[in-house]
């Protein structure tokens, strides 16, 4: 059975503000997720030029490579090499499509819709579905300043920052306290429609809500430091992105080829001081 689930993720800031404050977050949760052992490995990056529904756009591929992060139950199926997730991406802001595949399990197919808005969540059918889609998609709204302790919250590992006390010195927003989604401004909403599918007799359910579920907390878990990490991304360009993701590939492939069992010491530097180290 297919699932069909929407995340609204509302976020205290511009469109244009988003676009690069959540390319420059995925590049610093990768950089703190990647050493010599596991991490994330860029394949390609490359502009897009005609797509149907999308346009124009920036395509990237990856495969992640982060075997400590698998659940116990899913590694008696495979070794956990066998379970690098693939990761194709088409971004043309504000509308993107992502799909995820793990060759394991070829027979399963994770897709991810993102439209985003000037909104505050209120938009009832923002990717267009028909009734049929309508009637089996289920809709979440995740608030930023909330705090999940599921198993991929504490999979993933990200920096504890409590947006309720959080106060930007740059941008003079936060903390965002109860109602803030209704009050606040800038305001805008990604819409994620998350379409799982996975035809496999005794294990496809559980594992349709296992990796909905990791797919969430990761949605939470980024989009809460997209914002926590506001003062050092804002005033950037999206020049200055696209280099700044230049060099992270560099970074990223050097470190996973790096012997011995170094990190990225993440929670002393910021993204912007590692790459300036990368380049010189």
């Amino acid at each position: 059975m297919v699932q069909i689930k929407e995340f609204r993720i509302v976020m205290p800031m511009s469109m244009e503000e988003y676009e690069i404050g959540l390319s420059y977050t995925i590049m610093k949760m990768e950089q703190q997720n990647t050493n010599s052992k596991e991490g994330v490995e860029v394949l390609q990056q490359a502009p897009f030029h005609e797509d149907a529904k999308l346009g124009k756009g920036h395509f990237t591929s990856k495969v992640y490579h982060l075997q400590s992060k698998i659940p116990s139950w899913m590694k008696g199926f495979a070794p956990a090499s066998a379970l690098a997730v693939h990761e194709d991406s088409w971004c043309a802001f504000p509308k993107s499509r992502t799909v995820i595949k793990c060759p394991l399990f070829s027979k399963c197919s994770l897709t991810i819709d993102t439209v985003t808005r000037p909104d505050n969540g209120c938009s009832e059918n923002a990717h267009g579905l028909s009734g049929e889609q309508l009637a089996a998609r289920e809709v979440e709204i995740i608030d930023i300043a909330s705090v999940s302790r599921d198993y991929w919250s504490k999979a993933i590992g990200a920096p504890s920052v409590d947006l309720t006390a959080f106060k930007s010195q740059r941008t003079e927003r936060g903390p965002l306290l109860k109602g803030w989604m209704d009050s606040c401004h800038p305001v805008m909403t990604t819409y994620k429609l998350v379409t799982m599918d996975a035809p496999i007799w005794g294990l496809g359910e559980r594992l349709e809500d296992c990796i909905i579920a990791g797919e969430r907390a990761l949605f939470l878990a980024c989009h809460r430091l997209c914002f926590a990490w506001i003062d050092e991304w804002y005033g950037m360009t999206v020049e200055q992105i696209r280099e700044m993701e230049r060099q992270t590939d560099m970074l990223l492939k050097k470190t996973l080829k790096k012997a011995g069992s170094n990190k990225h010491e993440g929670n002393t530097k910021t993204l912007k001081d590692e790459l300036v180290a990368v380049g010189s």
